[in-house]
């Protein structure tokens, strides 16, 4: 009797975890600014690229648009699907300021104009989303974020790279570094103690040093002489 209910209890408990509706997962908020980024990012991003491959001078323009706009509606359906997996509510719109430089484009008196404020827009876009795309990477507990952290990654960088390729990117206008939250204590620390060594030097004075080498060789030297000068004989 013990070992048919036993039996049966393997069988029932099985069922009944399976059976346990699934909630929304536990995410970090790290988690969900990538989420959230990634997503909005492809709300302003693929327009873009659609008017940089029929608007942009530059034929390397044209020929990156073609590609940005393909590539972030694949993200896109990465992103979606992720959310779908863990109950995440997505986007729907592009925000003001990413809306705003939609209108920029479009009012661009030129076509070479519009291709400094493509470029310049999609790189600063790029450079903000790329840490928190590491951060979350390296840090993320869930494994649907990781994946979407490692497709988010290659996209974003690929971009990167085809974005400065046109020649047009002004890095001296690039916006500061912002590192991810939770690095700002480490690198701060780091930042301070290497500030506080190139302050104050090595620690060692190099006329120290000198005096240190040059008082060893003459001890040497005098030690050798002692080892191997000739030995006067006593008289007897």
């Amino acid at each position: 009797m013990v070992m048919a209910a036993v039996a049966m209890t393997a069988l029932v408990v099985p069922t009944a975890a399976e059976a346990a509706p699934t909630g929304p997962a536990q995410l970090s908020a790290a988690d969900l600014t990538l989420l959230n980024g990634v997503k909005q990012a492809g709300l302003w991003e693929m327009p873009a690229g659609q008017m940089a491959a029929t608007r942009g001078a530059n034929p390397r323009v044209r020929q990156i648009g073609g590609m940005i706009a393909p590539q972030h509606v694949k993200l896109d359906q990465d992103v979606t699907d992720a959310a779908n997996k863990l109950g995440v509510q997505l986007p729907t719109q592009p925000t003001a300021e990413q809306q705003g430089w939609l209108t920029e484009m479009r009012n661009a008196s030129s076509n070479q104009q519009f291709d400094q404020i493509f470029v310049a827009r999609l790189r600063a876009a790029h450079g903000k989303i790329f840490p928190i795309i590491g951060a979350v990477r390296a840090g993320t507990r869930n494994d649907v974020v990781r994946k979407l952290a490692q497709q988010a990654n290659i996209v974003v960088e690929g971009h990167l790279a085809m974005l400065e390729s046109t020649g047009l990117v002004r890095y001296g206008e690039l916006p500061p570094i912002a590192l991810p939250q939770q690095d700002l204590a480490a690198s701060g620390s780091l930042l301070q103690a290497a500030q506080g060594r190139a302050e104050a030097g090595s620690g060692f004075s190099p006329t120290v040093v000198w005096v240190v080498l040059i008082a060893a060789i003459v001890i040497a030297l005098a030690n050798s002489y002692r080892a191997f000068k000739p030995q006067r004989v006593q008289a007897r």
